[in-house]
């Protein structure tokens, strides 16, 4: 036990410290593995086999193909197309940009990521209509934050990895409803905040958009999350295929349809693409040492038992105690962290009650989604913030309203598993 509390201890401290996460996550990893006297080649050998999984080649892929999709343009054509629907005038934007953000999550899998490809294109155009820089920062930040529930998502590859009942096609058709009521979650008090502040009512004599000009403008864009999970569905291509055919219609579409991608814009989105695919991989590796480190050890089963302990029998109260702990991590530590040090512990509990695992991944992922845009240390806010230049700590007062209302939506998925798991059983992958 005093081993376990070394390696917990070391990590917290390299990462309030400002260590990279994937480097704490190894560095503790390791001076636990030294400590026990486990050997040194350990630490080599569960780096290799952290990454070497089959399903894993998903990611670079689709990182390379959210990255294609932002710089062709994809985004400024579904706000067009959004907008032509939605019309303009007070809270319209606002609405538009969960909008926009929920069809980007259907390409890009990283919240990060699709908070800076919407926010490129809304950030500016919400601050021109009037909408405060703090306001439209938080919005952003939270729409973006769906990216990790609807499919293709990262997050749901990694744990379908570290939790191989877990299917990854279920995985994705169960985030589908979830990441739509997340965006309801996040519609509603998005429009009545700005409907009461009167944030862009000063454009809503404007004519919008006309709707079949800009359906046929985003329409290439609209199939390409159909294609990756109608192509799932029948058969034609695993997810890791999937996530190769992504990129392929993604370059034909920026290419030659589009017109907005030339070799040299490939040739950046290659190196970016490498960039983060080798970060993303990098902490998986990394953090496989810890993984191993504290179940080696012994730390993994007294800390389940202690959570069982915990719930008294009680699995509700135990489920909001362990999306509460979630929240809070969520607002210190990406979605892939989160799953690489958590589900060696809460998957046994989650077997101990008999939960199923496809809802409890998609309950793990829509709590760490609410905590990338929960201040003070949240992922995609920050991103938003150096976007707009507003002080994280003026997002405060927006963001409550909308976490508020992500968590009720949680309060309905806990209550309510069919919204998880009624889609993916009616088309067969459970």
């Amino acid at each position: 036990m005093t081993t376990g509390l070394i390696l917990f201890g070391c990590f917290f401290v390299l990462m309030f410290a400002g260590v990279p996460i994937g480097v704490s996550l190894g560095l503790a990893g390791m001076v636990a593995i030294m400590l026990a006297k486990l050997g040194v080649m350990a630490i080599p050998t569960n780096v290799y086999c952290g990454i070497a999984k089959y399903p894993l080649l998903a990611i670079p892929m689709f990182v390379l193909a959210g990255a294609i999709f932002d710089r062709s343009g994809v985004a400024a054509r579904l706000l067009r197309f959004t907008e032509a629907f939605v019309g303009r005038g007070r809270g319209a934007l606002a609405v538009i940009t969960v909008l926009v953000a929920m069809v980007v999550g259907g390409i890009s899998g990283s919240g990060p990521a699709c908070t800076a490809a919407v926010g490129g294109v809304m950030l500016g155009a919400m601050m021109r209509e009037g909408y405060p820089p703090a306001f439209a920062a938080s919005v952003t930040a939270a729409a973006g934050s769906t990216d990790i529930l609807i499919p293709p998502s990262v997050a749901f590859i990694v744990y379908s990895v570290l939790v191989p009942s877990a299917t990854v096609p279920a995985l994705f058709v169960g985030g589908i409803v979830p990441g739509i009521l997340a965006c309801v979650m996040l519609i509603i008090p998005s429009f009545l905040l700005s409907f009461y502040y009167n944030f862009g009512g000063g454009s809503s004599d404007e004519p919008r958009p006309r709707i079949w000009k800009s359906f046929k403008e985003a329409f290439w864009a609209l199939i390409a999350p159909v294609l990756i999970l109608g192509g799932m569905r029948t058969g034609w291509f695993t997810p890791t295929e999937a996530a190769v055919v992504a990129v392929v219609y993604g370059l034909v579409i920026g290419v030659f349809v589009y017109r907005t991608l030339t070799l040299r814009d490939i040739h950046q989105l290659l190196i970016e693409s490498a960039e983060t695919s080798a970060v993303i991989l990098i902490v998986v590796g990394l953090a496989s040492i810890f993984a191993w480190a504290s179940s080696t050890i012994g730390i993994v089963d007294p800390l389940a038992d202690g959570l069982v302990a915990l719930g008294g029998g009680n699995g509700p109260l135990l489920m909001f105690i362990l999306m509460l702990f979630l929240a809070i991590m969520g607002m210190f530590l990406d979605g892939i962290s989160i799953f690489l040090i958590f589900c060696p512990i809460l998957i046994p509990v989650a077997e101990t009650y008999s939960w199923d695992l496809v809802w409890f991944g998609v309950l793990m992922t829509y709590v760490i989604a609410i905590g990338q845009f929960t201040p003070p240390m949240a992922v995609n806010l920050m991103v938003s913030c150096r976007l707009t230049g507003a002080p994280m700590e003026e997002t405060m007062r927006w963001a409550f309203w909308l976490v508020l209302s992500m968590g009720i939506g949680l309060i309905l998925m806990i209550f309510f598993p069919g919204l998880v798991l009624w889609l993916p059983k009616v088309l067969g992958f459970m």
